[in-house]
């Protein structure tokens, strides 16, 4: 009863915690699941011995054994804009900005525990988000009257902030001794809240009516909640090559109905469709390779994907969007185990950038553009039932340049990022 009420303890603590972070690699998901994943780039699809079943492959599940892990990645991003070329009554538009948020913790939590010899259960908690900036309020001229406004022009700090909490209850089932199915529902919370947009509030160009539009900035935080499902497969084709593949459609969420007059379709924040498929080779006894490959469908979601020139007033199902493209995202990992106490990981995350040129004066509130990763990662055994998992991500920056829709001038958004985490893991 004692390990029970503890963890139930620790799954709410890992709810709330998760509620406050905020994470972006791939787009805005994260570039893996779990401290394993992190360490190796991110492959996790056919990677089994872990408790993120829930969010990586379901199918997983059937072969992780009874264990749960708890750990925490402190995620360190840099964002920032700039804007150059502006003369006459555009030259006060002209300057630069960094977010003032750069360091957030983000816990992660998974559970696992076989029910026979074929079935297992679990319970894996995790978040993405990370469309969050915070840039100052002044230190712009718009209007000739001074430096008092944001770099998009409002008069109030420039900024998002979105997060996206998942739990995710998880069966598995063995089919053989070798390959099983799985499912997870996926129940989510979203929260969002925008500031600074003043400048699009109160143009008609942009909202299509002559009173200023309410529903669009400054109105603090909104949620909404939706759910959605998971489903996995894997299979051991010999003794040394697994496959796995995992399927999430498109999650249908609640909208936001404080900022009906920001995101299409009134309000509307949906989570993409997005699938993998994975493989991992046993290459020696003590070497794994782990290749993944994921796709994340941003377009098919019209808040994510419309073009910021979409034609549509803000908040219409033809409004502004932030012109995201669909992500095809490659996962290369290792894991050495270098000893009976130690293994030890690396990884390699490649994606396309989902930001064109042509939408960067809306993308400078959320600058997803980073594309490659890399990682490290290694598990310390410290008995026959705990563990230590460390993992450190690197990103270097990225940029993108296109024209202002404010000035008609060059602007540049650009990203970095550092993550480091550790987990805590109990066989039981």
């Amino acid at each position: 009863m004692k390990k029970i009420n503890t963890l139930r303890a620790t799954v709410v603590a890992a709810v709330l915690a998760t509620g406050s972070a905020a994470w972006a690699t791939d787009g805005y998901f994260p570039h893996g699941y779990g401290m394993q994943s992190l360490g190796m780039g991110g492959a996790s699809v056919a990677v089994t011995g872990n408790a993120f079943a829930g969010a990586n492959n379901p199918a997983l599940a059937a072969f992780a054994g009874n264990r749960y892990e708890l750990g925490a990645n402190l995620f360190m991003p840099k964002r920032g804009a700039t804007r150059t070329g502006g003369s006459g009554m555009t030259a006060g538009m002209n300057g630069g900005v960094e977010s003032g948020s750069s360091t957030f913790i983000v816990p992660e939590f998974g559970y696992n525990r076989q029910i026979g010899s074929d079935m297992a259960v679990g319970l894996s908690v995790y978040g993405n988000g990370g469309m969050n900036t915070d840039y100052g309020a002044t230190g712009f001229d718009c209007t000739g009257a001074g430096p008092r406004n944001n770099m998009l022009c409002g008069n109030t700090k420039l900024g998002v902030n979105l997060m996206q909490l998942i739990v995710a209850p998880t069966f598995a089932y063995k089919l053989s001794e070798t390959s099983a199915i799985g499912v997870s529902p996926l129940l989510v919370y979203q929260q969002f809240k925008a500031s600074g947009l003043q400048a699009f509030a109160g143009n008609p160009q942009w909202t299509g009516q002559n009173t200023y539009a309410t529903n669009t900035t400054d109105n603090g935080n909104d949620s909404s909640k939706g759910w959605g499902v998971r489903l996995g497969y894997t299979t051991a084709v010999n003794d040394a090559v697994r496959l796995g593949v995992s399927y999430s459609p498109k999650i249908n969420m609640g909208r936001f109905k404080k900022y009906s007059q920001l995101f299409a379709e009134g309000g509307d924040f949906d989570i993409p469709e997005n699938y993998a498929m994975g493989v991992t080779i046993q290459a020696s006894p003590a070497v794994l390779l782990a290749l993944d490959y994921q796709r994340i469908n941003y377009s098919d979601v019209k808040a994510i994907g419309n073009q910021m020139m979409q034609g549509g007033p803000l908040g219409a199902d033809n409004g502004p969007g932030f012109g995201w493209s669909d992500l095809n995202v490659f996962k290369l990992g290792v894991e050495w185990k270098q000893s009976q106490n130690l293994t030890l990981r690396a990884g390699y995350n490649h994606t396309n950038n989902p930001i064109s040129g042509a939408n960067v004066t809306f993308n400078i509130i959320a600058p997803g553009v980073i594309t490659d990763h890399y990682t490290l990662g290694a598990t310390y055994k410290l008995d026959d039932k705990s563990d230590l998992t460390f993992a450190y991500m690197y990103a270097p920056k990225n940029t993108v340049t296109g024209t202002s829709a404010l000035s008609g001038t060059p602007e540049t958004i650009r990203m970095s990022q550092q993550s480091l985490g550790i987990q805590y893991g109990w066989k039981f």
